[in-house]
């Protein structure tokens, strides 16, 4: 049987390593295979989530074993993301060294972690949340491992599918501090969903030849002069404009937040149609830093203008 390896280009093939056989360092290994910086950013939508819910009447045990629940489920999706995409992480540059491609931790050691981890979440949300937030984490996990991982190599509408729970986690914490799922955590959700497709793009675009030697069908890889994916990415950054404004209008946030808002989703807008007029990697990095910036300070702004209950 051929090893992950042994499918990577020998010019990209990382030097082979023996499995982590300290305790440090195994330890490493295992926290590498749950994404911490991913984990956080999902902790930040959820947390955001619940305190717009509760406004001001939560338990603090109850926003601990959120998030403690979900970070955990959020880390499951990530370890069994890396199990099931250990061969093309090998071939690709930028997720050659992750612990898998480079056999720091065994595939049977990160699928155990991985279903571990998902069982222990959902496990906490039940019991420290309720059940429509254990439905939604539920959820996000099953599109993400079983729906969205295995479409990457098919079809390039993989994004559009893993936008859904990757803009999942706010309801998460809505659900968690309301116990149900109304207009306002849609809202929260279709933000987050929107923002998703300008910042993956521009992420496409930018790796779109090691995307192609991991044989995921991204846009960029069928769209070579790369019109379709900068017009896509200004259609979404459009349609983000009045959806980022939804909060106030149905009376989640204040005048404040609206302005912020409105800014905030332009200047996104702008740095998607200089892409567009000018598609190169540099204007899209320039759009891909300005994602980095619009999801926190949208975020910041809900939080510091919400309507009162």
């Amino acid at each position: 049987m051929k090893s992950a390896v042994s499918l990577v280009h020998p010019e990209l093939a990382p030097s082979p390593e023996s499995p982590a056989t300290s305790v440090a360092d195994r330890l490493r290994a295992y926290v590498s295979l749950t994404k911490p910086r991913i984990v956080f950013m999902v902790l930040i939508t959820v947390l955001v989530g619940f305190l717009m819910g509760a406004r001001g009447s939560s338990h603090p045990g109850t926003v601990f074993l959120t998030l403690l629940g979900t970070g955990l489920v959020a880390a499951s999706a990530s370890c069994l993301n890396q199990w099931m995409e250990r061969a093309r992480d090998a071939r690709m540059r930028r997720t050659a060294n992750r612990a898998l491609p480079r056999r720091r931790v065994s595939p049977l050691e990160a699928s155990i972690l991985g279903v571990i981890l998902g069982s222990a979440g959902m496990a906490i949300l039940l019991a420290g949340a309720n059940r429509p937030a254990a439905a939604v984490a539920g959820t996000t996990l099953l599109l993400y491992v079983l729906v969205y991982t295995p479409l990457k190599p098919r079809t390039t509408l993989n994004t559009a599918i893993g936008a859904i729970p990757g803009a999942l986690p706010p309801a998460i914490g809505w659900a968690a501090a309301t116990g149900k799922i109304g207009i306002e955590a849609f809202a929260l959700f279709l933000i987050v969903f929107l923002w998703q497709f300008p910042h993956f793009l521009a992420i496409a675009w930018l790796y779109r030849e090691d995307y192609a030697r991991g044989g995921m069908r991204m846009l960029p890889n069928v769209d070579p002069d790369g019109t379709i994916t900068a017009r896509q990415a200004t259609l979404y950054a459009l349609a983000l404009v009045p959806a980022s404004l939804l909060p106030t209008i149905i009376g989640l946030a204040g005048d404040f937040y609206f302005v912020g808002a409105l800014v905030l989703s332009l200047v996104y807008l702008a740095a998607a149609v200089r892409f567009l007029r000018e598609i190169s990697d540099a204007n899209a990095r320039r759009l891909l830093r300005m994602s980095f910036l619009y999801l926190p300070l949208v975020l910041l702004f809900l939080l510091l203008n919400p309507s009162p209950a």
